[in-house]
Formats: structure tokens, C-alpha cells, sequence
């Protein structure tokens, strides 16, 4: 084990102690969740990072790292949207979700054709992905109730599941003619 895949396995690690702070909700346990969850999202970072730098990219790593990074962020997305219970929360969550759903699908229909470089992570999904972090780490530490920071929150929501849409229509693209000969 070395130490990119080490930090990917810490950050599914990090999921139960996260749950359970965000789930006591005591007046600093909502921060302490968002601590959590940001430490996790910078082992994200850093794993790539890590991968690249020291050369210790792995066929696991490849693996586990997406599966990680959804686990976390739908967690967070379903426990907001129970906590915060709306439509403001719940539409994005449901769009952000189900393109994860379509996209790791296409990815592995793509793999298994032996063109998966076409279904690369875009510039796209890079700023999605940093809205929804930002999202994500801003809902989690307030309460919910509309605040300037829970409204940025959900803006920041809305603005992730945009690009989440706009990301998966350019895999979509670029997998229609493959999807469209069945091949």
C-alpha cells in the first residue's frame, strides 16, 4: 500500500466518523462534520497529487479513488437532504447523484470497448467538482436554516448540478457514435 492509496482508503475511513458528527446535532457537531468532510476532500487533492508526483499510480488507486469520492459526496448529499428537507437541496442532489450513476456506467461501457481515454475527466467536471465541494463543506457546517452561507450553499449547489448536466451531456457526446452503432 503506498501512501496516494493509503489517503484514498483514509477518506472512506473518515465517512462513518463524519456521519456520526453531522448526526448528533449539537451546536458544534455540524462543524466538526464540515472539518471531516473537508480533511477527506483535501486527501482527494492530495492523492492525485501524491500519485503523479512520486509516480505510484496504481491499477487500485485508478479504482478505489472514484469510488471514494462518491461515497463521500453522495453521503453528504443525502444526509443534507434530509436534514434540510426542500427543493433547493433535493433537485441538485438528485441531478448530481444520477449523473454519478450515468457517468461510472459510460465509463465502464466505454472501458470495456477499450475507448474509456474518450470518457476522460473534462475541465467540466473539474469545476463541478469544485462547486459541489465548496456546496458540500458550506451546508455541512450550518444549520438548516436560510442564512447568507446556507443560501450561497445551495446557489453553489445549483451552479455543481449545472455543470453536472453540461459534463454529461459532453460524455454523452463523444460516446454517442459508440452508443449509437451498439458496438
Amino acid at each position: 500500500m503506498n501512501i496516494p492509496n493509503f489517503l484514498t482508503v483514509l477518506r472512506v475511513l473518515l465517512i462513518p466518523l463524519f456521519v456520526l458528527l453531522f448526526s448528533i446535532h449539537a451546536h458544534w457537531s455540524y462543524l466538526a462534520a464540515s472539518t471531516v468532510f473537508t480533511i477527506a476532500s483535501l486527501t482527494d487533492w492530495l492523492d492525485g497529487y501524491l500519485a503523479r508526483r512520486l509516480q505510484q499510480t496504481t491499477s487500485l488507486g485508478a479504482f478505489l479513488d472514484p469510488v471514494a469520492d462518491k461515497l463521500m459526496v453522495t453521503t453528504a448529499l443525502v444526509l443534507l437532504v434530509e436534514e434540510h428537507a426542500n427543493l433547493w437541496l433535493t433537485m441538485p442532489a438528485i441531478i448530481i447523484i444520477g449523473r454519478e450513476i450515468v457517468v461510472s456506467a459510460l465509463r465502464e461501457w466505454m472501458a470495456e470497448i477499450g475507448a474509456r481515454a474518450k470518457v476522460a475527466v473534462s475541465r467540466q467536471g473539474k469545476w463541478k467538482t469544485a462547486a459541489q465541494m465548496v456546496a458540500l463543506i458550506i451546508l455541512l457546517a450550518n444549520t438548516p436554516v436560510l442564512t447568507f452561507w446556507v443560501g450561497l450553499g445551495y446557489m453553489l449547489l445549483t451552479v455543481a448540478a449545472v455543470l453536472t448536466l453540461w459534463s454529461m451531456l459532453l460524455y454523452l457526446t463523444v460516446a454517442w457514435p459508440y452508443l449509437k452503432n451498439g458496438k
